[in-house]
């Protein structure tokens, strides 16, 4: 007699989307109240290394609410009674709006910005790459809601202010952004983003997340003893996907000023390893070349909405080519005049 497949029914709540996580993470950044729920103590505690003890930053009186679901897989291997061969069965997921079937432990983002929602699954492998969770899965799903629902344009770039005016510096990887955004914080300078920077087109607001730095080993030398130990308080090495390894420095221990609240961008600078010899570090640039720069360095947000917005408020700012002193200090003079703040 032939075997027949017989198909149960379905329970009442196959993808889990009336239960909650039993663990919460309450947290407002990047504009928006985000709420993080999930059953692994671990992811949450991922979530508040990334976002705790952050100023909150306020774009509106409306402030959107956001849900994020965390969901950590069991260890793969073979189960007892798979057979061998077979490919692990089919897990049901579900965040606010979102469903989805899941086979084995791939990570994973879904986001539903109706539902101002994301998914975040990750597997139990992955706990020991916690950086790549943070900056692959979680800022992902985190930048993306903020930057869509509340209309901001993302840009790669840092900022750095005073007094709720802030400097956007924008540059390639390797051009000394991070190195020029430590020196700015030793020396007083507000904290907003490091890589990754939200403006608002309608006014040139930014906010951002003020945590960690990267830093390549060789722009320590800068530092003295006294920076230095602060600095490399609970630092961590931390290795990118282009093999460049890093260290990550936490500007909360290090007692750095974080912006308190979003910065108004006054200046643009794009970071060029040119020198500047004995002539000031600060070239003013033509709005023609600006327009052209900006487009050059923000391939991503050039094609979200709000970007001509942004680029005609932008590029009626005062613009400048930062070339390199012999000591980031110099560059650094130049931005607190820039600011007023010297």
């Amino acid at each position: 007699m032939r075997r027949r497949d017989v198909f149960a029914a379905p329970p009442p709540d196959p993808f889990g989307e009336r239960r909650r996580g039993a663990l919460r993470a309450r947290l407002q950044l990047l504009g928006g109240r985000f709420e993080f729920e999930s059953d692994s103590a671990r992811l949450l505690c991922l979530v508040r290394q990334a976002y705790g003890r952050l100023p909150p930053q306020r774009l509106s009186t409306a402030v959107p609410r956001f849900r994020v679901r965390l969901v950590l897989t069991p260890p793969s291997g073979r189960r007892a009674g798979r057979p061998r061969g077979e490919p692990p069965p089919v897990r049901a997921l579900a965040g606010r709006g979102i469903l989805c079937g899941a086979v084995g432990g791939s990570a994973f983002v879904t986001l539903n910005t109706r539902q101002h929602a994301a998914l975040i699954v990750v597997p139990h492998e992955l706990l020991r790459h916690a950086y790549h969770i943070r900056y692959e899965l979680l800022e992902f799903a985190v930048y993306v809601l903020a930057a869509r629902v509340q209309g901001l344009v993302p840009l790669h770039g840092a900022c750095v202010g005073y007094r709720r005016r802030g400097i956007l510096l924008m540059g390639p990887s390797g051009s000394g952004k991070s190195t020029l955004v430590l020196q700015c914080t030793l020396a007083g300078l507000d904290f907003l983003a490091e890589d990754s920077v939200l403006v608002r087109p309608a006014n040139l607001v930014a906010t951002g997340v003020a945590s960690f730095l990267h830093l390549r080993s060789d722009s320590l030398r800068f530092l003295d003893r006294r920076a230095h130990a602060a600095v490399l308080r609970g630092a961590a090495m931390i290795r990118r996907r282009s093999g460049v390894r890093k260290v990550e420095v936490d500007l909360r221990r290090a007692g750095c000023r974080l912006a308190a609240a979003p910065l108004r961008i006054q200046a643009l600078l794009f970071l060029s390893a040119r020198r500047a010899g004995s002539k000031a570090p600060l070239v003013p640039l033509r709005r023609r070349t600006v327009l052209r720069r900006l487009a050059a360095s923000q391939r991503y947000a050039a094609h979200q909405p709000g970007w001509s917005d942004f680029t005609r408020r932008a590029s009626a700012l005062p613009a400048y080519e930062l070339r390199r002193g012999a000591h980031p200090r110099e560059s650094v003079e130049a931005l607190l005049k820039l600011l007023g703040a010297k």
